[in-house]
């Protein structure tokens, strides 16, 4: 009987020690990464072949404390090396931990092949040699403060390595993590078991190999005791035999394919039926290419099992629509095709498992690499099959217990009755849905045609960050349960303060550019590329009047962004429009929104420029002025930093200049707080009527100082 010790993944050390038990292991006692047990021969090798959670299998050499390392070095000179192999071996030291002293795993490692090769050399035999990709022995060192143990590895290779995976799709499980996955998910040998969203087959060909009794090692061709001199051939040539005699008496019995695969990508679908054959157990698993919108029951007779799977889970806030949508279209059809069966649903996000709408009664913990995820098992009802459909906030409601993300539902749901009907009677494709109605879900949600903006105003700082992101994943889910919009056509964005250029850095290049109208004019409009979308939706109004004010007129539209209201300037009958604008981007997109609709000709000028600089030096008049400028810039195009509050009347004193006697200034700006002065404007000649709320649409009501708007003239 020799000690040996089983390492594994963190949190399935008592999982490990129930294996070894079964394998014939005795005094197995669980530590932190692995397992300590007694083992025989026949067992130890038995333990190397047939264990599915085990990583690596060592045997401890010495145990000792280090403070130096010299104390390293001397510790492992002072083995007996000539006992396991000899100099014709070829080795390699996998070093783990650090200490005060032995500061890096590279230094730790050498020092322990200067201990071995100098003991080697003291015998009078020549030093054998480091192989850092095959090597015959390896040698485990961990040293954790002043503990140190020094083991061989009996593995050789980790003992995930099947030797069955030779293709992979995206983000793989281990082998030895599938099939803990496997063995907590409730599954028994002989029932059906189905994974929706397959990959490479992981999880399926461990199951299938529990069930077809194939050893997990059974084709390993290497181990790290093929030259150790420890090693019983005899009593391994025996464990082998029986494992062989087994999976061929399991083969031959044919057994009906109860495993079932499915994927959306069919190149991934082949890898899987390519690793099930490595494997030898093609014949048990059904694999086929489908969406999960799709799912299907494969069985129809009756039969009732477990549906498996680890979907796609992403630490990119970005992919969360996606994601929020794939997990609640995944818990509609297993409620609808699975009732009576098990589900066991392994993620990172434990967010993203509440939109399954499932109540799970078993969850385990466990890590993915260095993910924290959650395994969660379910018993999905017979009744899910024959329950009436419900409205999209009543399966809200199933899905959480949060009575303020169904507030949320709710309202939302409101809101589209009275704004869709109000605008489709005005012919409005892009307007707001919901803007911040209530304080725990401070975000606004737009609709650009078929496609959903979910705009979320970064939290203060004292608000618990996941609770933040709690709030955000109930708002998309909400949002897509209740517009019912398709997956890919939500968008989302986090928004905050910009200042100066950030206003206009890109946050993607996709370039998905599509029009929405708006009164007649169609304007096209970005949801990915850029904060903004291309179109200030609360400015609907002020761009209407200016389409109604412009007939025959001169029109000038100063810090002109993509163009909006010289669109409806130049439709409303202007006899010239010009538009200027610092953003060579912007200014195309200008560009376009006029080509768009019909409006190319040479009326119409575009004009790059930093807009104050134009301005003061500007020789020509106009009859309409419309000026929108930015809060604050500071632009390094800019010569110097605007301030609109600090700054309007010195704007309004050169506007002044170019504006014809009875001409007319619209100036807009979205400062909160902000005051017209007065006084100042008077000593120009000019006059100010404060026109805000006859500016403020019917889906900003609630919003009253989202912006402010004056006609300016002469007096």
């Amino acid at each position: 009987m020799k000690q040996l010790f089983a390492t594994t993944g963190r949190g399935f050390e008592e999982l490990l020690k129930v294996e070894l038990t079964d394998l014939g292991a005795t005094e197995c006692q669980v530590a932190q990464g692995g397992v300590h047990f007694m083992a025989d021969d026949e067992t130890q090798y038995k333990v190397l072949l047939w264990s599915r959670l085990a990583s690596r299998v060592l045997l401890p050499l010495v145990q000792s404390k280090i403070y130096s390392d010299l104390d390293l070095y001397s510790t492992v000179l002072s083995q007996h090396w000539l006992s396991h192999f000899d100099e014709r071996s070829r080795f390699l030291v996998d070093f783990n931990g650090t200490n005060q002293e032995i500061r890096h795993t590279q230094f730790g490692a050498m020092r322990v092949k200067d201990g071995i090769v100098d003991y080697f050399e003291r015998q009078g035999r020549a030093r054998p040699d480091v192989d850092k990709d095959n090597p015959d022995i390896r040698i485990h060192a961990y040293l954790n403060r002043e503990n140190f143990i020094l083991s061989l590895d009996l593995s050789g290779d980790a003992l995930h390595l099947r030797g069955y995976r030779e293709e992979t799709g995206v983000a793989p499980l281990r082998e030895t993590l599938a099939a803990a996955i496997v063995l907590r998910s409730g599954w028994k040998v002989g029932t059906p078991l189905v994974d929706p969203m397959c990959g490479s087959g992981t999880l399926l060909i461990e199951a299938a190999q529990m069930e077809a009794k194939i050893a997990p090692q059974l084709h390993r061709m290497h181990w790290g005791f093929d030259f150790w001199k420890g090693h019983n051939p005899s009593a391994w040539e025996k464990v082998k035999t029986e494992a062989v005699e087994l999976a061929e008496t399991e083969f031959n019995k044919n057994s009906q394919p109860h495993f079932y695969g499915f994927d959306l990508d069919h190149r991934v679908i082949q890898k899987a039926q390519h690793n099930a054959q490595q494997a030898g157990v093609a014949h048990l698993i059904q694999f086929k290419q489908s969406d999960i919108g799709a799912l299907k029951n494969p069985l129809e007779h009756g039969e009732k099992g477990t549906v498996i799977c680890n979907p796609p889970y992403g630490e990119r806030l970005g992919t969360t629509p996606a994601l929020i949508a794939l997990y609640s279209v995944f818990g509609q059809r297993l409620k609808q095709q699975f009732g009576g069966w098990n589900a066991s649903i392994f993620s990172s996000e434990p967010s993203l498992l509440d939109c399954l709408r499932l109540r799970s009664h078993r969850q385990f913990k466990a890590k993915n690499g260095p993910l924290d995820c959650v395994q969660k098992n379910y018993q999905i009802s017979d009744r899910s099959l024959t329950e009436p459909e419900q409205s999209a906030v009543q399966n809200l409601a199933f899905s959480t217990n949060n009575n303020v993300a169904i507030d949320f539902a709710n309202r939302l749901q409101k809101n589209i009755k009275k704004i869709e009907k109000w605008a489709n009677q005005q012919g409005l494709q892009a307007y707001r849905l919901y803007d911040a109605d209530l304080p725990d879900y401070n975000l606004a949600v737009d609709r650009y045609a078929d496609h959903i903006v979910v705009q979320e105003y970064a939290p203060p700082k004292n608000i618990d960050e996941n609770k933040a992101r709690q709030r955000l994943l109930d708002a998309v889910t909400a949002t897509l349960a209740v517009t019912g919009i398709e997956t890919n056509k939500l968008i989302l964005k986090v928004r905050q303060k910009q200042k100066g250029k950030n206003q206009y850095e890109k946050l993607a290049n996709k370039g998905e550019y599509f029009y929405v109208e708006e009164y007649g004019a169609k304007l096209w409009v970005n949801l990915t590329d850029y904060l903004d979308t291309g179109l200030f939706l609360d400015h609907r109004l002020t761009r209407k009047m200016l389409g109604e004010m412009a007939k025959g007129k001169e029109f000038l539209n100063l810090f002109a962004y993509t163009g909006s209201a010289t669109i409806h300037a130049a439709l409303g009958g202007a006899k010239s429009t010009t538009t200027v604008d610092m953003s060579n981007t912007y200014l195309n997109w200008a560009e376009q929104n006029l080509i768009l609709n019909d409006l190319d000709g040479k009326q119409h000028h575009l004009i790059q420029a930093d807009c104050l600089q134009w301005l003061e030096k500007c020789d020509r008049q106009f009859d309409l002025i419309f000026v929108d400028p930015p809060t604050f810039s500071n632009s390094k195009r800019m010569e110097d930093s605007w301030d609109v509050q600090r700054d309007h009347i010195k704007l309004m004193g050169n506007l002044k200049r170019i504006l014809r006697p009875n001409g007319t200034i619209v100036f807009s700006n979205n400062k909160r707080g902000f005051k017209m002065d007065v006084e100042s404007l008077a000593e120009l000649g000019l006059s100010a009527v404060e026109i805000s709320n006859k500016t403020l649409p019917l889906d900003f009501e609630r919003n009253k100082q989202i912006h402010n708007c004056w006609i300016v003239q002469r007096t």
